[in-house]
């Protein structure tokens, strides 16, 4: 018996990218045609369905939540770098933490909120860069959360196993110090910073989801928000509003611009970076 290919029509397409788009914020153009098809055929053969329309109701049925997160898995970019856009780190550390500590009227820890993980860069980065230029290091305790929406990088990031492409901004001292080179000429990133970080699955589109992350004195949210439509900006502008405490920073990609999302924040023009603040005050 010969088997049909998969063929994704116009129709498909629309109703696809509509119900992707219902559940995570992200929304796919047509210019993302031939990315999107390729992955929804993959998926749809993998799953066993032999048809579009089969597919799709297997995804909007309760039976279907895993195959939803397989999908997720495949069709997010998860592309990134240690020590991306390091000036904003510079930002972090000489302006932003600075600020922070000199009103904190606790001992809690100043915690961090990275979204999204990816395979672990960011957040990796910034521990490296808090342990090698933050003079408050050793004065406050730090806790790092980082969050993604795909489960499969969130694993690659607890394993914290790195290409030489991913670390080739990282000073060849803080590799001989926190990296091991592997026999296969990889990187491993050291125990200590593995189990300093806690890796959490989160959809920033769903606020059952985000509810419990609260208090958080920064974020970093960059290159996520490119992928979502206005609609979904305000609402993550909302969620990430709700989640920083009073006077607590975030920090977005260098195309990013929360004053374009929201009035909620006030621009903070440091001589390192533009980020953004939750206002001391409830507007």
């Amino acid at each position: 018996m010969v088997v049909k290919p998969v063929v994704i029509t116009d129709y498909d397409f629309v109703k696809f990218k509509e119900l992707f788009y219902k559940k995570t914020g992200i929304k796919f153009d047509v210019s993302k045609r031939y990315f999107v098809d390729k992955r929804l055929v993959e998926r749809i053969e993998a799953s066993g369905c032999s048809s579009f329309r089969e597919y799709y109701n297997l995804l909007r049925s309760p039976e279907g939540m895993k195959e939803f997160q397989e999908l997720i898995n495949v069709m997010t970019v998860n592309e990134s770098y240690f020590f991306r856009e390091e000036y904003q780190f510079k930002c972090l550390v000489k302006s932003a933490l600075p600020e922070i500590v000199s009103r904190k009227k606790d001992t809690k820890p100043i915690r961090f909120w990275i979204i999204p993980s990816a395979a672990g860069e960011e957040p990796y980065s910034i521990a490296i860069y808090l342990l090698e230029k933050w003079d408050g290091i050793d004065k406050w305790d730090v806790e790092l959360i980082s969050s993604d929406i795909d489960t499969k990088v969130l694993d690659q990031a607890k394993r914290g196993l790195y290409s030489k492409r991913a670390v080739q901004y990282v000073p060849e001292k803080y590799l001989r110090k926190y990296f091991t080179r592997t026999a296969d000429g990889y990187y491993q990133i050291c125990d200590d910073l593995r189990q300093s970080i806690r890796f959490t699955r989160v959809n920033l589109c769903d606020p059952n989801e985000t509810r419990s992350y609260r208090d958080f004195d920064i974020i970093f949210c960059r290159n996520l928000l490119i992928y979502f439509d206005d609609v979904s900006r305000r609402l993550a502008a909302e969620t990430f509003y709700d989640a920083l405490k009073p006077g607590g920073f975030i920090f977005l990609g260098h195309s990013e611009s929360m004053s374009r999302i929201s009035s909620l924040y006030r621009i903070r023009k440091f001589s390192e970076a533009i980020i953004y603040q939750k206002p001391l005050e409830e507007l």
